[in-house]
């Protein structure tokens, strides 16, 4: 096997097993060490064993909360903002430095195609060295007490304060990106952060905390909690823990809010991302967009497009459109070609989840207007017409579909569009195609709605 990680910065965390695996060790506030047992790590690819992380031990989880709790929480709040600042350009610089193991980490780990994954390590770098735009951010505020008689000859100050402990728990996606937006916040503020990657691919992660750790920021005040989704609830709900940012499902992040109790809560749960073409629309541009966020990643994104709403004049030629483009895209093997647009999904459960919606949707009604193919992880982009009466009854419409599928709707207006848009309990983004960016006389009197569990915005204006 290919050698996994090659920067020299990695060989104190991980061993080569017996059968040529590497194991790594695993964070725990302060130190590295290998836990009671080991995860396998698979690659969605091929389906090989490409690493094994080591497993926490319920002895060690308490230790590390211990640890950050009466240690690490003090040492990063006393440590000056300015050194925060450094040593956000330092991990920058250390990322610069081993980008290809953390592209290669992204191919192998999550099946990201090359393209996926260069970007990825770029915006996390990007990130790291931009930190420094949120300082003013973390100003107070004085309060003149002349405003009042009830405080007259006397002023108030407002500090901004760090919650303490934060426990950031990353979803598979963006493996080393959203791992990346929720750790460093914490420690930029002050907090002492405990990071739970996915256990599907936790690699990435693991490797962004060794730079943070040779960046120097207080080592008790950060850690990597290697172990299983479902032992997670008595971290979840432990009182030292303030708050909780989390990126996942919907139903995940119930449970977490019912577990965790009165805690401060920073929750992305995916969404229903409809493109709404209208009927002075360039259709070359609609096709080309539309098609890019319906495939991307296997469309294993939040912001995905699952439902596409398009008025019935341009209705027919749009869906010509879209269809000759998608018989050019199939999915490959991203270590086989560097050009791959789509890759594997994450897992077979994530496939056969796939199968499941595409047949319900079938059985409901709905016309399928390209071949199901999938072969194994693999799954060819699917695009199915569903008329506007039905579309509610189906899982495809009722649930966040995280993979290559989408809905194609023909709506009679603007108004209508928006009108079953809206009707999802999800959002997160739209997509309006029109050359009429401002409205106006015989344009929607209506507006895309912020989602049950995020927020709308409109993108991708023509």
């Amino acid at each position: 096997m290919d050698k996994l990680v090659r920067n020299k910065i990695f060989d104190e965390i991980y061993r080569i097993g017996e059968d040529g695996v590497p194991e790594f060790k695993t964070y725990v506030a302060g130190e590295w060490v290998f836990g009671e047992s080991f995860s396998e790590v698979k690659s969605p690819i091929d389906g090989r064993t490409i690493a094994r992380v080591s497993r926490l031990s319920k002895e060690q989880t308490e230790e590390i909360l211990s640890t950050v709790y009466e240690k690490g929480r003090e040492e990063i709040r006393n440590y000056p903002g300015e050194k925060r600042i450094e040593s956000f350009l330092k991990a920058a610089q250390l990322m610069r430095e081993a980008f290809e193991d953390f592209v290669r980490v992204l191919i192998l780990d999550a099946g990201k195609p090359k393209s996926n994954a260069t970007g990825e390590t770029k915006a996390t770098i990007e990130r790291l060295e931009k930190t420094t735009f949120e300082s003013r951010r973390m100003l107070g505020d004085y309060i003149p007490g002349d405003w009042s008689e009830e405080t007259l000859e006397s002023e108030g100050i407002v500090k901004r304060e760090p919650y303490g402990v934060i426990l950031a728990i990353s979803p598979f996606n963006y493996p080393l990106f959203i791992s990346a937006t929720k750790v460093i916040p914490a420690l930029f503020s002050g907090n002492a952060v405990l990071l739970k990657p996915a256990s599907a691919d936790p690699l990435a992660a693991l490797l962004f905390i060794r730079v943070l750790e040779l960046a120097g920021f207080p080592k008790e005040s950060f850690a990597l909690l290697t172990i299983p989704g479902r032992f997670m609830d008595d971290v979840v709900k432990d009182k030292r823990i303030r708050a909780i940012t989390f990126t996942g499902s919907t139903e995940v992040g119930e449970h977490i809010i019912r577990t965790g109790g009165i805690k401060a809560y920073h929750l992305e749960l995916g969404g229903k991302d409809p493109a709404i073409v209208l009927d002075d629309a360039d259709l070359e541009l609609a096709s080309e967009k539309i098609i890019k966020g319906m495939v991307s990643y296997s469309g294993q994104r939040c912001d995905a497009i699952r439902l596409i709403l398009a008025q019935e004049e341009i209705y027919e030629e749009l869906k010509t459109k879209i269809l000759e483009k998608l018989k050019e895209i199939e999915p490959k093997n991203p270590l086989e070609d560097e050009n791959a647009v789509m890759g594997p999904l994450i897992d077979k459960h994530s496939a056969d989840y796939i199968e499941e919606v595409y047949k319900d949707a079938i059985e409901k009604g709905a016309k399928p207007l390209t071949e199901f193919k999938r072969e194994g992880n693999y799954v060819w982009p699917i695009l199915l017409e569903v008329d506007k009466e039905k579309v509610k009854e189906l899982r495809a419409f009722q649930e966040d579909v995280f993979g290559p599928l989408t809905l194609v709707i023909k709506v009679k207006d603007e108004d209508e569009a928006v009108d079953i848009a809206n009707s999802s309990r999800f959002g997160l983004d739209a997509s309006v195609f029109s050359e009429c960016v401002r409205g106006g006389q015989g344009r929607s009197r209506g507006s895309l709605k912020s989602g049950a569990s995020s927020s709308t915005s409109t993108r991708g204006t023509a």
